[in-house]
């Protein structure tokens, strides 16, 4: 069939030769690879440079799935799944440009213009996910990773799930905060990275529905979305708090917490936008589809379909594939041990060229 279609189209035949050398070399590299079990022996450790708070069989269940599911250009690229008689493996693409938390870290606020880009592209990640009927549910800038180019994906899917339902429970008033914006932003710079990596995390992007265990739906990643649109224009989330529970009291009573600082300075279409995500699923934006937030004037100008092909707003210092310099360093590794679970091996076949798996992590 193929030799036909070259025939048929006048290739010359010393480049039809090599035409068909080349593809019987990958034909035999695939079945190889179809063959061959991987194992952490195949792979060189390098570094760590990160650790999740959630280390649960379920939740490595849940993020392999959607791994393997979803093919897109936001979301972060599972290469190889396997296990051995401790460990659980991911193979993923390996993003050198480190996450948005770090870039928030550095520079404190973002321009609108820098923010928009970013926020457009976690649109369309969440877009992505969405459209194969899941949820994310944990939709933060630790999770928001840049390649070396300055462009975003969305990773960390370990509490993914269908939508779902649950009963109803509620947190009462909490006392107001009378902080001024520059101390609210000293107190979360300086707790921040704590916060991420603790055992019980952050829940300042955690949508109120969620918190108050009522039915909840894909409407939970858009709350998601303000509340890292409002860190990155204010420099700190809507309703940070300095202990978690008095953040979950804020979440749910929203209405009287979701406050703009004249200092930040924010766009009225800005303001407007966080407003409509920050609020009652009813009326959430994005309810409806993702077309709702794409549709909405701080938006205005965004070409959608070549948000990829563009310069990012910022390009991360990287010397080389493996640089690890925008990655906090980790000294260990936690020791676990679960029962193995059938259906968990997992090959990207996309990857068999060499070439096309210049980072791996």
């Amino acid at each position: 069939m193929l030799e036909r279609k070259l025939q048929d189209a006048e290739v010359p035949v010393e480049e039809q030769n090599n035409i068909l050398k080349h593809l019987e070399k990958k034909e035999t590299e695939y079945m190889r690879l179809q063959r061959h079990k991987m194992g952490v022996e195949d792979f060189e450790l390098l570094t760590i440079i990160g650790r999740g708070a959630f280390g649960e069989v379920e939740h490595v269940k849940a993020e392999r799935n959607l791994l393997a599911e979803v093919d897109s250009a936001y979301i972060v690229k599972l290469y190889y799944s396997f296990q051995d008689e401790e460990f659980l493996y991911l193979i993923m693409e390996y993003l050198p440009g480190g996450d948005m938390m770090t870039l928030l870290m550095r520079k404190d606020t973002l321009t609108e213009d820098e923010a928009r880009f970013y926020i457009a592209e976690t649109v369309l990640a969440i877009e992505s996910i969405h459209k194969h009927n899941y949820i994310h549910r944990d939709i933060k800038p630790d999770n928001l990773l840049l390649d070396r180019s300055g462009h975003l994906k969305l990773s960390d899917f370990g509490l993914c799930a269908k939508p779902l339902t649950d009963n109803t429970s509620r947190l009462g008033n909490p006392p107001a905060s009378r902080r001024t914006q520059q101390e609210q932003l000293s107190h979360w710079q300086k707790n921040r990275r704590m916060l991420a990596y603790s055992t019980v995390g952050t829940p300042d992007y955690i949508a109120s529905e969620v918190l108050l265990k009522k039915g909840y739906g894909m409407e939970c990643d858009w709350w998601s979305l303000g509340a890292i649109m409002y860190e990155m224009l204010v420099g700190y989330p809507p309703f940070y708090s300095e202990d978690p529970m008095s953040t979950c009291r804020k979440i749910v009573n929203w209405r009287s917490h979701l406050k703009f600082p004249e200092e930040a300075k924010l766009s009225p279409e800005a303001k407007d936008l966080i407003s409509k995500l920050l609020c009652n699923v009813e009326q959430r934006l994005g309810t409806k589809g993702a077309h709702e937030i794409k549709a909405h004037p701080w938006f205005r100008g965004v070409q959608w379909e070549k948000l990829y092909q563009m310069k990012a707003a910022f390009i991360p210092e990287v010397n080389g594939e493996l640089d690890t310099q925008n990655f906090e360093k980790f000294e260990e590794m936690l020791p676990s041990k679960d029962a193995n679970f059938v259906g968990y091996t997992y090959k990207n076949f996309e990857i068999v060229n060499d070439d096309e798996v210049a980072g791996i992590g």
